[in-house]
Formats: C-alpha cells, sequence, structure tokens
C-alpha cells in the first residue's frame, strides 16, 4: 500500500507512462525538453532508492512528424510505421544523452501485441524484462509502430503500460497526462467537474470521461481507464496524475494524496491467470445458464458442455473465448478446448455424450477452471 512517510518507501516494481501530450509541445510536435529532463531525473531518484522502474513512452510520431516537417498526424498506416521509424531514433537518442548524464543505463524495448498474446513470447518477454531490471537497468518501452499491423496493435501506450505492467507483476502503474487527475466531467469544458481521487473499483466508475486525446496522441482519458482496469484486475495499483510534474511520483509514493488512486484488486492471480485476463484477444462468446454460470462465478468450477446455451464466433481449441450469463454480460474468460465447430455440437450435453456425438474422446470439459479466469465484481458502490 501507499506509505505515510517520505523516508525511505520499501522498493518496489513501478511502470511509468507518459504521453505523448505531456512528452510534445501541442503546437510543433517537437519534445517538451524541460518535462522530458524533470522525468528522466525522478526515474533515476526512483531507482537509486531501489525500486525497478520500466518507462512506457510515446511520442516517436510526434517527434518523426516534427523532424520531417509534417503538420498533422499521419492517417495511413504505411505513414505512420515510417514516421514512427524516424522518430522513435530520435526519440531514443535523447532519452540516452539525458540518463547517460546520470550515468543510469537504459534498453530500447520495441512490442507487438503478439509478443504478449503467444504464450512463448510472452514468457521470453517476462525473462528479458527481469534480466534487465535484475541488472539495474531501465527499459524504455514503446509499441513497435514501424512493423505492427491493426491486428497486432495495442492500440494505445496506456493499453501497452497496463500489460507491462501485468507482465513483470509490477506493483504501480502511472499514468502521467496533461490532466492532475480524473474528474467526473471534463474540467475542460465543464466547470462543475468534481475531482475524484480514489477509485475502490473501476467498474463502478461513471465519470463522462470523453475520448479524445490530444491532436498528437492516440489516447484519451478513456484509454486510461482501460488501462486502469486491466491493470488492477492483475493487482497493480494505478494512479492517473500530471505529465508536467513528474516528480510528484516521489510524493505519490510517499503517500501524498496526489492524482487519482484506482486500487488494486485485493487478490493477485497467478501469472498463467493474469496472461489470459489481460493479454489474450477473445475470439467469440459462450453464453451460459444459470446453473453453469452460478458454478463458475460461486464455486469457481471448470465450465461443462451442458451449461453452454449458445456458441459465437469462429475460434480454435486453445482460443480465447468470453464466457457470458443468458443476458450476455461477460462473467469469465479462458482457453478452450474445442473448435467452434465441434463445441456448436455437443453444447447443452453431457460430458458423456462426447464420444457419441463427435466420434472420437474430447476433454470432459470446455474450459478447465486451471485455464479460466473470473471476472471480478464491485463489491461496493463507493468510489471515493
Amino acid at each position: 500500500m501507499i506509505q505515510s512517510s517520505l523516508a525511505k518507501p520499501p522498493a518496489q516494481t513501478l511502470v511509468v507512462k507518459i504521453g505523448t501530450s505531456s512528452l510534445t509541445r501541442p503546437e510543433t510536435g517537437h519534445l517538451a525538453l524541460a518535462t522530458l529532463g524533470r522525468l528522466v531525473e525522478t526515474l533515476c531518484q526512483l531507482q537509486r532508492s531501489g525500486h525497478r522502474v520500466i518507462l512506457v513512452s510515446s511520442g516517436a510520431v510526434g517527434v518523426g512528424c516534427a523532424r520531417l516537417g509534417i503538420t498533422q498526424r499521419p492517417k495511413t498506416m504505411a505513414l505512420k510505421q515510417a514516421v514512427a521509424a524516424v522518430g522513435q531514433g530520435r526519440l531514443m537518442r535523447v532519452y540516452d544523452d539525458f540518463f547517460s548524464e546520470l550515468t543510469q543505463p537504459i534498453a530500447q524495448v520495441l512490442l507487438t501485441r503478439s509478443d504478449l498474446a503467444q504464450r512463448s513470447r510472452y514468457l521470453n518477454s517476462h525473462r528479458t524484462f527481469q534480466q534487465l531490471l535484475t541488472l539495474g537497468i531501465i527499459p524504455v518501452v514503446n509499441e513497435n509502430d514501424t512493423v505492427a499491423t491493426d491486428e497486432l496493435k495495442f492500440g494505445d501506450n496506456d493499453t501497452l503500460s497496463a500489460l507491462v505492467a501485468n507482465l513483470v507483476d509490477a506493483d504501480y502503474l502511472f499514468l502521467l497526462t496533461d490532466v492532475d487527475q480524473l474528474y467526473s466531467a471534463d474540467p475542460r469544458q465543464d466547470p462543475t467537474a468534481e475531482p475524484i481521487h480514489r477509485v475502490r473499483h473501476v467498474d463502478q466508475l461513471t465519470a463522462n470521461i470523453g475520448a479524445a486525446g490530444s491532436s498528437w496522441g492516440t489516447g484519451g482519458m478513456s484509454t486510461k481507464i482501460e488501462a486502469a482496469r486491466i491493470a488492477t484486475a492483475a493487482g497493480v495499483h494505478t494512479v492517473i496524475t500530471q505529465g508536467q510534474t513528474p516528480e510528484n511520483l516521489l510524493k505519490i509514493l510517499a503517500g501524498e494524496p496526489i492524482g487519482t488512486l484506482f486500487e488494486a484488486q485485493s487478490t493477485r492471480s497467478g501469472a498463467r491467470k493474469r496472461w489470459i485476463a489481460g493479454n489474450l484477444i477473445p475470439a467469440g462468446r459462450l453464453y451460459l445458464d444459470a446453473g453453469a454460470t452460478a458454478a463458475i462465478q460461486r464455486d469457481g468450477k471448470s465450465l461443462l458442455p451442458a451449461g453452454i446455451t449458445e456458441v459465437e464466433g469462429e475460434f480454435s481449441p486453445q482460443d480465447a473465448v468470453l464466457l457470458c450469463d443468458s443476458a450476455g454480460q461477460e462473467i469469465a474468460r479462458g482457453l478452450v478446448n474445442y473448435g467452434d465447430e465441434d463445441l456448436r455440437k455437443i453444447c447443452g450435453y453431457r460430458s458423456s455424450d462426447i464420444v457419441q456425438l463427435l466420434g472420437y474422446e474430447g476433454s470432459e470439459t470446455v474450459v478447465h477452471r486451471d485455464n479460466l479466469v473470473i471476472k471480478a465484481t464491485a463489491a461496493s458502490k463507493n468510489l471515493i
């Protein structure tokens, strides 16, 4: 939990994401070097205090546009990838210059969604991060925009940072942005907007958060809420705070109520279940009857074919699927043991009927409980 004293907070794993709106000047897209310098100094101070620090940095496309004299964010994939290739090198050079002044080694890590969605690559990414952190290196992470295609994209670096926090089993995720905290509405448009200091369960959040980010960025407050949802479900405290004052990270870790804190779930699931919950893109939906819904939600049991009322989507064995109640609300997700065609033949039947229906002896379970992650529900409506 957050500490009450500024002196010597315990060592923790921290993921810090800074957005394009904080890193660049909105009118030109050029780097805001003063902010970047304060960020680097703060991260080095955290590292010297014993924390394990990972930086997720946006800005490659904005910097590339500035370098090439492009005045608007690219609309086509090909141009965006080309511009990102130009900007990423420039961005890393600036980071390396700043960190080198403080004798802090850094490493560049570029990821696509498939690096975290495929189990073997996920485990390899985990080992790489752990080795870098053990060596005292600060990884600087960005999406590999140069090669990522639409189906392999994270969509925004807020989501990427949440998945990295999940991957490294972080204690905190800090989302540095152009507002000081979350409000009940956009304070730049609604003068009655109220600050939200603490969120106990993100699914009960009712703020009017909007969607748009800056002209150079891809995110907005909605993507940060979704990042908080992913991270807190994985047991990671998440804080939204002002990017222009990165030194506030030291105060937040010391217990000062700066920004908006999203509380982590009280229990942290195992690494495999965190991978299933946070990194896999569901390929279909299974709709369940009341008995199966209760067995999964209340008792954590495996899903049997008898409890399935409808199969939606096209998928293969070991793909991820959503498990939904009769109203269509997600109650869990997991890895399915059957492809959609075979599952449609056995849904609603007992496991003992599988051999007769399919002509081979398949698994008794459709989703085994070891490969199933139950969606958390809010225990209280109170947010603040």
